[in-house]
């Protein structure tokens, strides 16, 4: 799963490379029941709730066609948690 996630990671940031966005991290994990394909995303002076909205449809699209597994999971695109 390691190297589907890595080209997934590759292959968000080329959808993203007009953007100031940044791939940060993918996880996919198991969290009791369900499974969770986890995308955090970054951007330099942070990420504010509309870019994330606009930045899944992204996501969802390069993650549609690369089709990771046959399982079901629940795709969660988060921002970078920042320091205070």
């Amino acid at each position: 799963m390691k190297l589907v996630l890595d080209k997934l990671k590759i292959d968000l940031q080329e959808a993203f490379e007009k953007t100031d966005i940044i791939v940060d991290d993918i996880a996919f994990e198991e969290k009791g029941k369900y499974k969770f394909l986890t995308v955090t995303l970054d951007k330099i002076g942070g990420i504010d709730l509309e870019t994330i909205v606009e930045a899944t449809k992204v996501v969802n699209e390069v993650v549609d066609k690369a089709d990771i597994t046959d399982d079901s999971y629940i795709l969660d695109v988060v921002s970078k948690e920042r320091g205070e």
